[in-house]
């Protein structure tokens, strides 16, 4: 196992039906169209790479219209490809309320996804708005983690007015700084660099311990200068591998991250130590790898 990548989307045809008309607009960041894979097709990218994956689930039907990529489809491909898939992300739209609660508990207890992933700027929500507090309540007494997107996004970019998306939902202060103080016990990991906010993501990462954050999304010599300083120092323990797949192929990612420079030591560290630490991987790891010796005979 060469890593554990924390983000990751699916590739097949749910996922770019759940962005709808926001697929152009990441063809065009990406330079390249987005071909929908078969899952079969999509666990091979991973077992090519020698990664375990944590797939994530998208549901923002009420800002968006858009369709859901269910929980229990996220699980099912834990179930169908053990050797490849950790139990990845629920994801529930802040915005259906009790029924949005009542479907992330069954999510962690009956399909045993490892927590939940939300995204703010699709969403529509801010995180630190005390009607979604019920959500970080539910997450910390369940001991599960959550991811939260921070700073920009590819999804929008070039449209007229952005396709309607508010960047600022997404900032790490105060939204991710005050979750962190009023829920001590919750795991948060940020998702992303949060640029333009980095230097805030930083200070957040400093001075709240349950604070992490991944580094998907971000091609490695793209990411911002004083977060490398930052990941071979105070943060080497903080830190989380990810790609933001589909849009970067996890080994791509991987290759270019050791070019950066990094300490001896870290590259293990962001690779795959801090995901098992972090999230509490270590059994769902060791199941994976089981399957994967199972599999070789």
């Amino acid at each position: 196992m060469r890593a554990v990548d924390v983000h990751c989307h699916p590739s097949t045809k749910e996922h770019s039906v759940s962005i709808g008309k926001f697929v152009a607009a990441m063809e065009v960041m990406f330079g390249r169209p987005i071909r929908a894979k078969t899952e079969e097709e999509m666990a091979d990218d991973f077992r090519r790479d020698d990664v375990l994956a944590m797939m994530i689930a998208m549901d923002a039907q009420s800002s968006t219209g858009e369709g859901v990529v269910s929980n229990d489809f996220v699980a099912g491909l834990t179930a169908k490809f053990p050797d490849v898939f950790l139990p990845g992300w629920a994801v529930v739209d802040p915005w259906k309320g009790a029924n949005a609660l009542r479907e992330l508990e069954r999510a962690i207890r009956t399909l045993g996804l490892t927590g939940a992933k939300w995204m703010p700027i699709l969403q529509a929500f801010y995180p630190n708005d005390r009607r979604f507090y019920p959500f970080w309540d539910l997450c910390q007494s369940l001991g599960a983690p959550v991811l939260i997107h921070c700073g920009t996004t590819a999804l929008g970019q070039g449209m007229d007015g952005g396709g309607g998306l508010h960047l600022d939902y997404a900032r790490p202060i105060p939204c991710i700084d005050a979750i962190a103080a009023d829920f001590p016990k919750l795991t948060i990991v940020m998702a992303h660099p949060a640029w333009p906010w980095t230097e805030e993501a930083i200070a957040v990462l400093v001075h709240k311990k349950n604070v992490y954050m991944d580094i998907s999304g971000w091609r490695p010599r793209y990411i911002p200068e004083s977060l490398k300083v930052e990941m071979n120092r105070r943060l080497q323990d903080k830190i989380l591998y990810g790609s933001d797949y589909p849009g970067w192929s996890s080994g791509q990612c991987l290759d270019e991250l050791q070019m950066e420079g990094l300490k001896d030591g870290v590259v293990e560290k962001i690779f795959y130590k801090n995901a098992i630490r972090v999230l509490r991987l270590e059994d769902k790891v060791e199941r994976a790898l089981a399957a994967q010796r199972a599999l070789a005979g």
